[in-house]
Formats: C-alpha cells, structure tokens, sequence
C-alpha cells in the first residue's frame, strides 16, 4: 500500500473504467493503482466497473468505493464483461446525481466511459480521459475479411476521437502513445502521464540494503541443499491474448540451443493459454515452457526475482507495466521494437529490441543475454533501475491531483 499524503483540498474522484480487478491487464491495473494511491492521499475515490458477476453491487476495497454495474459476459472474449447502454446510462447517471464528484477521471470511451463522457458534461462536471485503447487490441477476436476489418479500424479511431476531444484534459502513458493519437487525427492537447508503478513495492528484492534488488547473475535454486544452480529464464507476464504474441517466446525458446538450457515463465490467463502449451508440445520443450495462468501477487514477484530477463513481444502495447515492473525488478528487458514499448529499453544498455514476429532475431536476443558474463549481466540489469526511475507512481499521482485541480479551476472560473 502506498505510503499516506495529506493534501487538501480533499476531492471527490469518479474514475470509470471498462475493466478493473480482477481483471489482470494494462488498463485494469493502472486503475486500481491510481485509485488506491489518490485514496491513500486522502480523497474520496469512486470507481464505476463492470460487475464481474454480472449484478451490480457497491463495496470498499483498499479505501475505493467500487461501484460495479449490470454487466454480460462478452462471447468473443474468454473473460470481459461488458455493460448495455440501456442498463449502464441510468446507473452511472444515478451514480452522478449522488456523488455529485469534482471530476471524473474516464479510462474508456466504450460504454461507462462513453457515459461518463456525456452525462459529466450535462452536469458540467470536468472530465480528464487516459486512453488505453487501440484499435489493434480488438481485431484479433473478430471474424471479418481484412478489408471490412479496415473500415472498422478507421471507424474505431473517428469514435475515440470524437468522444475523447470533448475532454476537458486528455492523457495517454507514454509520449509515443500521444504521437500516434495525433497520427490518427487527434486536434485537442495530449500530455503524456506515465501509469507509473509503486516502486516501493520492489524495495524487498533488495539483499543489502542499498537501492539495488539481488543481481540478476544469481541463478542458484534458492533453498536446494547444494545451492545448484538453475537454468536462464526468460519471463513474459500479461494477457495471454493473440495480440501480446507470447507464442513467439515459446517458438524463440525452442530455436536457442539446447545446451543453453533456456526456460520460459508464462504469466497470465487468456484464450492462448492451452495453445501455448499445445505448441510446447509439438515443438518438444514441453519440459522447459511454464504456463502459469493467473498467480498471487507474491508469486509474481518471486517470478520477477526468479527470472533472468524479461520478454514482452507485444505489438500494442501504449506502455507495459509488466516491463516497468521487471525494470523495477532490476531485470535486463528484450522488447518488440512496435509502439511504445521502444521507449522502456536503452537498446544495449539495458536490454535488447527487436523486429516484431522476427523469431530468428528473438532468439538471437535470447542467445546473446544467456551468454553475457555475469558481470556484464548485472550491470545491464542495474541500468534497468535508471530507465524505470522516472515512473514511480507518486509522480504519476502528483501530475494527475495537479491536472484535477487545473479543470476544477476551468470550471469555476473559465475566463481564468
């Protein structure tokens, strides 16, 4: 948890969300995170999500209020629920009309956000929106001729435009991420504000004391009696979904040589997760590819620390908290040279890009880390710590308490 601030003026927060814990993604985690911390700080923080039940109920959570809403289970996707626009625009309008909030903090456009956008407005409440959405997370579960799927694209960005720009303050995580909005015809102000990570979270990998985790060279089995030691792993943590492309891991792994001895850890549930392992299977590294589903957050940080580097082959990713907690973690990085992920690696300092669905170049990258000396290693690992130091969430958190109160001020006075 992270530690208390005291700031005033204390507000009242709405952030409305498409998906939120459980949920294990992106999205869903930057929500939690900036809830918990803005109400660690002393504010009333509300949040608006899908029910994960499918019936809407009210609970506190970590010092949140969350208010989940009549939902459905989506065909096309193993685990979102998605909320009806005759159900949601009555709720949220009643959740409004209740809370009356200073601002509300949208992290969608779909259907709580698209309220939220519009029933804020009549109240002439201030509304700042995060964009996590990008049209290619979604082609990979729809059925369509790739001509069709293009239209679709192209209306998919006209929708997030015309919604987003009637923001009063619209952010993205990464400059990158604000560079392609524009690319797609975004007219209106973009700041780019890091989902940032509680660094702190990561301060017990830490063996001495000093402000590094244990080296990443440490590949002894932790408690064995003769303190054997382990082979290189290289850990993917996210949704196991087309788009994230983990299987290019598990093709990777099978293409290094054997004597290398190269493991993968696989974290994360989604509709790949037996084909991960079926593909495992058929390409005979059954015995050296862990498809771990869903896990307890101590078990993921055992995976960080137990890891010799981190892989995500993602080709839409906006950031990546997963790399930034495996930076955090101390942990080199191999990364897909597509949309921000570029933006998390010093290419040779400390990790490695390359060329998306390259698999020859990816297990090129994994050969080369799982032959640097130890000395080497480590010192590609500590400089993981510079890259992710300018992400801890209290940043994250200071900029968005100073954006809420620059709309709040707006309102109440607009000739200001």
């Amino acid at each position: 948890m992270l530690s208390a601030h005291r700031h005033t003026p204390v507000r009242r927060i709405l952030i409305p969300t498409e998906t939120y814990a459980p949920e294990v993604n992106g999205a869903a985690k930057f929500a939690e995170r900036l809830a918990e911390g803005l109400a660690a700080r002393g504010n009333d923080v509300h949040v608006a999500c899908p029910s994960a039940t499918g019936k809407a109920s009210v609970s506190v959570e970590d010092g949140v209020t969350v208010h989940r809403m009549t939902s459905h289970r989506w065909p096309l996707h193993p685990t979102w629920t998605i909320c009806m626009p005759w159900e949601t625009k009555p709720e949220l309008s009643r959740l409004l009309d209740s809370l009356q909030p200073d601002v509300v903090h949208t992290q969608a456009h779909f259907v709580i956000g698209r309220y939220a956008f519009s029933e804020a407005s009549r109240r002439g409440i201030p509304v700042v929106a995060t964009n996590h959405f990008m049209p290619d997370n979604v082609r990979p579960y729809l059925r369509a001729p790739k001509t069709l799927l293009d239209g679709g694209t192209a209306v998919a960005w006209w929708d997030l435009r015309r919604k987003f720009q009637s923001a009063d303050f619209i952010t993205v995580p990464t400059q990158l991420a604000a560079d392609l909005l524009t690319q797609n015809g975004f007219s209106s102000p973009i700041r780019a504000v890091s989902c940032g990570i509680d660094l702190e979270r990561f301060a017990h990998l830490r063996d001495d004391g000093s402000a590094h985790p244990e080296p990443a060279s440490d590949r002894t089995v932790s408690g064995s009696d003769d303190e054997a030691s382990s082979p290189p792993r290289v850990l993917f943590v996210g949704r196991l979904s087309s788009e994230k492309h983990a299987a290019d891991i598990v093709e990777a792994v099978a293409k290094t040589d054997p004597a290398l001895g190269l493991e993968a850890d696989i974290v994360g549930g989604g509709d790949q997760e037996e084909p991960l392992k079926e593909l495992a299977a058929e390409l005979g590294i059954a015995d050296r590819i862990h498809v771990m589903g869903k896990i307890s957050d101590k078990e993921l940080m055992d995976a960080y620390q137990r890891c010799t580097f981190f892989c995500m082959p993602s080709t839409a990713e906006l950031q990546s908290i997963a790399t930034l907690e495996a930076l955090a973690s101390r942990k080199p990085v191999v990364l897909a040279d597509a949309v921000a992920l570029p933006h998390l690696v010093r290419d040779g300092v400390n990790g490695f890009l390359f060329p998306p669905r390259d698999i020859e170049e990816l297990a090129a990258r994994f050969t080369h880390i799982c032959e640097l000396p130890d000395g080497e290693l480590d010192t590609m690992a500590r400089a993981s710590l510079d890259v992710v130091a300018k992400h801890d969430i209290e940043y994250t958190l200071d900029t968005f308490e100073s954006i809420y109160a620059g709309v709040i001020a707006d309102r109440l006075d607009p000739a200001a």
